[in-house]
């Protein structure tokens, strides 16, 4: 058995999948066996993009990257452009073209994975569940397979980012993630409530982060400019928040997280005010069994220690 972890990552990648891909790239005990990109923030082909933009950043073109679903298994895709910048990286002008992705297809690559690495394999999702549900309609004994599954979605608040009660990734496909909650995938959930009050990026951190002056420092703070106007504007935080950062961070060390929780979650599948909401029965209303861990809480200053070191 290798010493290093296998991580197989799929985002929708945008700026702060991007960041949570920068924090991947860096470690040396995580050996990342492939990302699988699936539309959401961005459409697929920008998202590609992206990845493919950040690997080569990072010096990781060893990394396989696979295109994956261009849109949720139902509904029409939404996207977060108006949240991250028409091409998802803020609109900085960075040279987002003709890189090329790896040959085949993010699902499939996702199951060989979960053969090759079975028992071993860690999941880490940074966007919209779609890929993942494919997979486990084409072989619903990849629950078997896998170590770990780390979700960046949700909020055991119940307080949106997209509508009233319903995080992004989740209102995106809430079909594909209902049928991950039906899996028995070992879920762990960091939703967007983490995000919000463990994972803001104040000014004068971001300015202090900037200021360690390596090309992924820069870029980690430079792609969050449009996140951070809709911040200031629509989700009244004192800084940018990072959730597909705050996800990774406790992906790769679970001790980032200082209170954690065994719930039973359900998705609002239905087109309406509440669509894409994750229902975590808090009060064990329902009787049913829990299906995921939930993260309550994490430590900030862990989660910025971790960050730090991953672009210096």
């Amino acid at each position: 058995m290798s010493t290093l972890r296998p991580f197989f990552i799929d985002t929708d990648t945008a700026s702060d999948d991007a960041v949570a891909l920068v924090m991947a790239f860096a470690r040396d005990d995580i050996n990342i066996v492939g990302i699988g990109v699936v539309a959401g923030n961005v459409p697929l082909s920008s998202a590609l993009q992206n990845a493919l933009y950040t690997r080569e950043l990072c010096g990781r073109t060893d990394v396989p990257v696979y295109a994956g679903a261009d849109r949720p298994l139902i509904y029409e895709l939404g996207t977060a452009q108006h949240v991250h910048g028409d091409d998802g990286m803020g609109d900085i002008g960075l040279p987002l073209t003709d890189r090329t992705p790896s040959e085949g297809h993010a699902v499939d690559a996702l199951l060989e994975a979960s053969n090759e690495y079975a028992g071993e394999l860690t999941l880490v999702t940074l966007g919209p569940l779609t890929n993942i549900a494919l997979a486990i309609q084409r072989d619903p004994s990849i629950a078997d397979r896998i170590s770990r599954v780390v979700l960046m979605g949700a909020a055991a608040d119940h307080i949106g980012n997209v509508n009233p009660v319903a995080e992004f990734n989740m209102w995106v496909d809430p079909h594909a993630v209902q049928i991950v909650l039906e899996s028995g995938l070992p879920l762990e959930f960091v939703g967007w409530d983490i995000s919000r009050r463990d994972a803001v990026i104040i000014p004068e951190e971001a300015n202090r982060l900037r200021s360690i002056g390596t090309p992924r420092a820069e870029f980690t703070i430079d792609i969050q400019r449009i996140v951070a106007e809709f911040c200031a504007r629509d989700t009244k935080l004192a800084g940018f928040d990072m959730p597909d950062p705050i996800a990774m961070a406790y992906a790769i060390d679970p001790s980032i997280a200082t209170q954690t929780r065994h719930l039973n979650l359900v998705t609002e599948c239905a087109e309406g005010p509440t669509r894409g909401m994750v229902v975590m029965d808090l009060l064990g209303f329902t009787g049913r069994e829990p299906n995921a861990v939930v993260v309550m809480h994490a430590d900030h200053s862990a989660f910025i220690r971790q960050l730090e070191a991953a672009i210096s």
